[in-house]
């Protein structure tokens, strides 16, 4: 906040909705908080009745620390250098906005999405109403922040007048700098909340249900950009990739490579990350083939270095205790939570591993007969657990779990995802060399794995499927075979189930997915008891 120039709100009322009330009160709450304040009204006229706009300009530093000295304040608003508009009425913030008053920069706007028809609307013989939904765009793309709600609603459920409304809403943005219980002194007539009348504490009522509407979204948007502050901080950063391995790469690439490169190496170790860049550069030269001039700008090799990151970084059980136990997860947890220095937070983590889970970290000889052992069960196999992530041994059975990824090179799902890589690899290259395009389109299929258990397991039969015969039907074109992996990702994404992606893999001429095996159990007869 520039604490050098005023606050400036510009309210605007139809006649009888209380705008001079509101405006009082403003004033007379800036005085009670111990700030300077100025109003002036303007009489005008609405097309529907009487129309008035009241200016007001608040001086954001408290009369105690101006030693004496007084601000001085301007008369009229000024186009373009409004801090909020507030309008109990959708045409009139229109019209305000139309005529300049707010900015993206820098003007809040709260309105009520309310209309009372104009003269001009009233005299047409069809529907002469204006389009509402043009308004709120107007309002949206020509504010910093806005609000809007239906503010005759709130007046009437709280049983009081639309200038209530607009005060709870004021105080709710948090423009001016007061707190909310001297809003409420002041609307309350300075008298203890038991004490006042009923048409105060209908004010009262209406003010908190505006200062609520208002309120919780500002909150959640505050939470949400902390959350994305905090995973940003996570996130590991793009500096981390070494120069020498920068300078193998042109420009458009290096950015998300950083960001991949220092994903695998948080994930695994700086062999692993080597891998990483090493298959990126088989890609690389193979976009060098295909599009020498780089007039593409390296797409295939920029999308491979996102979601050939993303697979080699795939989640197993270490990876998801190495997560829950860092730090800064518990600083997110205490923050969404709003809990103090002094208070006791518990967070209980619950898994239920599987047998595939735990075959996962154990040589392919030895998962195999774990995971034949868990397909003879009736049911599959899984452990609940409840950890306790707050407490010593809940943290150290975690980072006891995350220390053990120097056993996921030996395990078989390593070296399972490893081998589907390089087939996908392999066919990115292969295919940009044959079509820019084609091999475009295939690394774009990475998109398809994501998740984890039997979601990721299906994204990885179908991208295979995909590749297996689509990116090499005989008989086409490389445009056309492009055209026909584009189609047949995008169904896979737009329908969990697969129907649309089989329709779109038959439509060009490759098979249907085959259906998925499911065991048949004969169970025995349970004998019948002699009557």
């Amino acid at each position: 906040m520039n604490r050098t120039q005023p606050i400036t709100l510009l309210v605007c009322a139809l006649g009888g909705e209380g705008g001079g009330v509101l405006t009082e009160w403003l004033v007379e709450v800036a005085r009670h908080a111990g700030y300077a304040a100025q109003s002036t009204s303007i009489p005008g006229v609405a097309q529907r009745t009487g129309a008035t706009t009241y200016y007001l300009e608040v001086f954001p530093v408290p009369l105690a620390e101006l030693g004496g000295r007084r601000p001085v304040f301007s008369l009229s608003p000024v186009p373009g250098a409004l801090d909020a508009i507030v309008s109990s009425e959708l045409l009139e913030t229109a019209r305000q906005v139309g005529n300049g008053m707010s900015t993206p920069q820098r003007t809040l706007v709260i309105s009520s999405t309310g209309r009372t028809l104009t003269t001009a609307e009233r005299m047409q013989l069809g529907d002469g109403r204006t389009d509402s939904g043009r308004l709120l765009e107007l309002v949206k793309s020509l504010s910093r922040e806005h609000h809007v709600f239906d503010m005759g609603a709130v007046a009437r459920d709280a049983g009081t007048v639309v200038s209530a409304v607009m005060l709870g809403a004021i105080a709710g943005s948090g423009l001016l700098p007061f707190p909310r219980d001297a809003y409420e002194h002041v609307v309350g007539g300075g008298k203890a909340p038991d004490k006042v009348g009923r048409m105060a504490a209908a004010s009262l009522r209406g003010f908190a249900q505006a200062f609520e509407i208002v309120r919780t979204p500002r909150e959640q948007a505050a939470m949400v950009s902390r959350l994305l502050a905090t995973t940003t901080q996570d996130a590991p950063a793009e500096h981390a990739l070494p120069a020498a391995i920068a300078q193998q790469f042109p420009p458009p690439v290096q950015g998300m490579l950083g960001l991949g490169y220092a994903r695998v190496l948080d994930y695994q170790d700086e062999t692993y990350a080597r891998l990483y860049v090493e298959r990126l550069q088989q890609v690389l030269a193979a976009e060098h083939a295909a599009d020498p001039a780089g007039a593409r700008g390296f797409a295939v090799t920029t999308e491979m270095a996102r979601w050939l990151a993303l697979w080699m970084a795939f989640d197993d059980i270490v990876r998801v205790a190495e997560l829950k136990s860092r730090n800064s997860r518990a600083q997110r947890v205490r923050s969404e939570v709003r809990a103090g220095e002094q208070d006791i937070v518990k967070v209980y983590d619950h898994f239920k591993p599987g047998a595939p889970e735990f075959a996962a970290l154990l040589p392919a000889s030895l998962a195999h007969r774990v995971t034949a052992w868990d397909r003879r069960r009736p049911t599959p196999w899984a452990l609940p657990l409840k950890v306790g992530s707050h407490s010593v041994f809940g943290m150290a059975s975690l980072r006891l779990l995350a220390s053990l990824r120097w056993l996921r090179r030996r395990g078989s799902r390593f070296a399972e995802e490893q081998a589907l890589i390089e087939r996908w690899l392999a066919a990115v290259v292969a295919g940009t060399r044959e079509g820019w395009r084609l091999g475009h389109e295939i690394a774009l299929c990475g998109r398809l794995i994501k998740g984890y258990g039997s979601t990721n397991e299906r994204g990885k039969k179908n991208l295979l499927h995909v590749i297996d015969h689509l990116a090499a039907l005989p008989g086409t074109t490389a445009a056309a075979r492009a055209e026909a992996i584009a189609a047949a990702r995008e169904a896979a994404l737009a329908d969990d189930a697969g129907k649309a992606l089989d329709a779109a893999l038959v439509r060009h001429g490759a098979p249907a997915r085959p259906i998925e095996p499911q065991p048949i159990r004969w169970m025995k007869r349970r004998p019948v008891a002699n009557p």
